[in-house]
């Protein structure tokens, strides 16, 4: 397996572990994690805290060339608020563990350029297909759903 995408696993592992949303992500250059995060909305209290947004919160300030360099794994399908952190940084390649739980806004990524891939990684939606089972109102709320 991809160790960025089994890095980006094992903390949507961790967030798990805190009592948060299995979903993890890391921002990779040059074949180094800048970043790494899970969703962090329950153990928060935070509306914005999902994977990818704790991975570039993580990540810390960079110049925007080094945005430009970089590819995010995360274990699921990015929802519209980090597509669109994704396409302001001009991440120009996202890595998707799964998107069969969650399709999120790959056409919006692709119509602007941005590489998509999908691996369809077991782990992945045996994670999430678990917690939703489990928490339908907590992922729901998670999603915008009322």
């Amino acid at each position: 397996m991809d160790p960025f995408l089994q890095a980006a696993i094992t903390e949507a592992g961790a967030g798990l572990a805190e009592g948060g949303i299995p979903i993890g992500s890391v921002l990779v250059r040059q074949g180094i994690i800048l970043g790494r995060g899970h969703n962090r909305r329950m153990q928060q209290g935070s509306p914005i805290l999902h994977g990818e947004m704790d991975a570039l919160q993580n990540a810390g300030r960079l110049p925007a060339h080094i945005y430009r360099e970089c590819t995010l794994y995360t274990t699921l399908s990015p929802c519209p608020m980090c597509s669109g952190a994704i396409l302001l940084y001009k991440i120009p390649k996202v890595v998707i563990g799964e998107n069969l739980t969650f399709m999120g806004e790959e056409a919006w990524l692709k119509s602007r350029g941005v590489e998509v891939e999908v691996i369809q990684n077991e782990a992945c939606v045996r994670l999430m297909r678990r917690f939703i089972e489990a928490n339908p109102q907590v992922w729901n709320e998670d999603i915008g759903v009322p």
